[in-house]
């Protein structure tokens, strides 16, 4: 038994720059696409960090199930669902799927949906900039147990000392009147290289998990630097061809990045060519994390 991917969902219109609205779009589609209804969904994990306006409560993902339509009725026989925050920089993504593996494993829901992603809280703009490095997109998971092999292996987690490598904050010293349009983002000099021996470290510790000669793996990656997938991969010995990214031309989708790239490289049939995926996050702390994925046979089925 394992828990696999049944289907993934996207939003990048440029008709409005909310998170909320983003991550719930892309929560319904992914139901659609695997013919789920909302009343199937036990658990929504909201792993995005940075919010419309700075909203510190309610919690982000309570918005954001109400956008997706997901436990909006309240009768007495009606299938519970609920919903939480989960925040930890770019590797959010892979902590809920370690905690939406629990939850499945006990049966205690049938569809668990992880949605992610970003926006500036000043709600006027979607693409990066040096002032704010990250893109305004929205991406769900929708997970669900598998009877057969495939889906996700251990969630493998690593941490490193020292500073965060990256800070986000609201500076309460200038913020004046405008502190929920304002987000000030510092990334040190060493944070590539810092977060890029950490991501290398839970990977190596993922791939311990596969046998080399039976296994053909793809491998998709956060993308604290446009490049870092590909030095990633440099690093782990994984051929450039192998190597999938999501669409880059508006900056880092942050916590959006992988189930992004997912999407993407299903549509493109990019991963018809492998059996794993290794997921590979990593992010302020500076912390890492990196699981196995085996493909389903027919992986065309799974977005």
């Amino acid at each position: 038994m394992g828990v696999r991917i049944k289907s993934t969902g996207i939003s990048r219109a440029e008709d409005t720059f909310s998170i909320v609205e983003h991550s719930g779009a892309a929560a319904r589609q992914s139901m659609e696409r695997a013919e789920v209804r909302p009343d199937q969904v036990g658990v929504l994990i909201n792993a995005g960090i940075f919010r419309d306006t700075n909203t510190v409560e309610p919690a982000v993902s309570a918005l954001i199930q109400k956008e997706a339509g997901i436990g909006l009725d309240y009768t007495k026989d009606d299938p519970r669902s609920f919903s939480f925050d989960l925040m930890n920089a770019g590797v959010g993504v892979l902590n809920a799927v370690q905690v939406a593996q629990s939850i499945l494993e006990t049966g205690s829901a049938e569809h668990v949906l992880i949605v992610s992603g970003d926006t500036h809280p000043s709600l006027k703009r979607g693409a990066a900039d040096d002032e704010f490095p990250y893109a305004t997109a929205g991406a769900a998971l929708l997970l669900a147990r598998s009877e057969d092999e495939e889906g996700f292996g251990r969630v493998h987690t690593v941490s490193g000392g020292g500073t965060p490598a990256i800070e986000s904050y609201v500076d309460v010293a200038t913020m004046g009147t405008n502190g929920r349009e304002l987000m000030t983002v510092i990334r040190e000099p060493e944070a590539q290289a810092r977060l890029l021996a950490l991501a290398a470290d839970a990977a190596r510790l993922a791939l311990s998990e596969s046998d080399p000669e039976q296994a053909s793996t793809a491998l998709i990656a956060s993308t604290p630097t446009a490049g870092f997938p590909e030095l990633l991969a440099a690093e782990l010995g994984i051929a450039p061809n192998a190597v999938f990214t999501p669409d880059l031309s508006q900056g880092d989708p942050h916590t959006a990045a992988l189930p992004l790239a997912y999407d993407a490289a299903v549509a493109n049939r990019s991963l018809d060519a492998f059996s794993h995926v290794l997921f590979v996050a990593a992010g302020a702390g500076p912390s890492a994390a990196a699981v196995l994925y085996r493909l389903p046979a027919a992986v065309g089925a799974a977005a």
